[in-house]
């Protein structure tokens, strides 16, 4: 789990840097906005940002609003005092939390928590021991990542994000065609879904005799 705090305050990233680590959480931390935008555009793998309203060079609120807010990394905004309007101006950018300082470690961490479940919930679908993480299109088996090619994945992606409903042959033919420009036949199709099965050693692929496949969730 990867936590990104922008902060410039030594002595809260210290703290948060240990108490983090012992519940066994990677924090990575920036001082300074400038610094902050170049390491989350350079990251794809942030969980979770803790940022700071005022550093040293700018505005948390603007760093949320033109950068973060776009990519849909859970955010929990840090204020110096129980500020009602810093509070209503980050929950209004769509910020999922805040909290004031000094604050509990304890606290934070609940609600960080929290919030990745909750989001963990919307993007992450569990079928025994398959999971498959939507946002970042990657496939895990008892928390190990599935290798996969590019045009594999994207017929699982297709399979996943029609949960519980059956994709067509036809569907997948023209998806192909839309990916590659390759004009495939039904037998491609076949040795395709062949190959990922085999990869991910498991039976959630159901065919519909005729008509294509379909993955089941596990909540009925």
């Amino acid at each position: 789990m990867n936590i990104f705090l922008v902060e410039d305050n030594l002595t809260i990233i210290k703290g948060l840097k240990y108490s983090f680590k012992q519940n066994g959480k990677t924090l990575e931390y920036r001082t300074t906005i400038k610094e902050a935008a170049e390491y989350i555009k350079s990251n794809d793998n942030i969980d979770l940002i803790i940022l700071d309203v005022t550093l040293p060079d700018g505005n948390g609120f603007d760093l949320y609003k033109e950068l973060i807010r776009n990519m849909n990394i859970p955010t929990i905004f840090l204020t110096v005092k129980d500020d009602e309007d810093d509070i209503v101006i980050g929950l209004n950018l769509g910020a999922d939390d805040y909290i004031t300082k000094p604050f509990s470690t304890k606290e934070l961490i609940a609600r960080i928590n929290r919030i990745l479940k909750r989001h963990q919930k919307q993007t992450i679908v569990n079928i025994g021991d398959i999971s498959y993480d939507l946002d970042k299109m990657v496939l895990y088996k008892k928390d190990n990542i599935i290798e996969l090619t590019s045009l594999e994945l994207k017929l699982l992606n297709l399979l996943f994000t029609n949960l519980n409903k059956v994709v067509s042959r036809t569907t997948m033919l023209e998806k192909i065609w839309e990916w590659t420009g390759n004009d495939v036949d039904n037998h491609t199709i076949t040795v395709y879904l062949k190959r990922i099965r085999e990869k991910i050693k498991s039976d959630i692929i159901v065919t519909v005799k005729g008509i294509g496949y379909r993955i089941d969730s596990d909540e009925k």
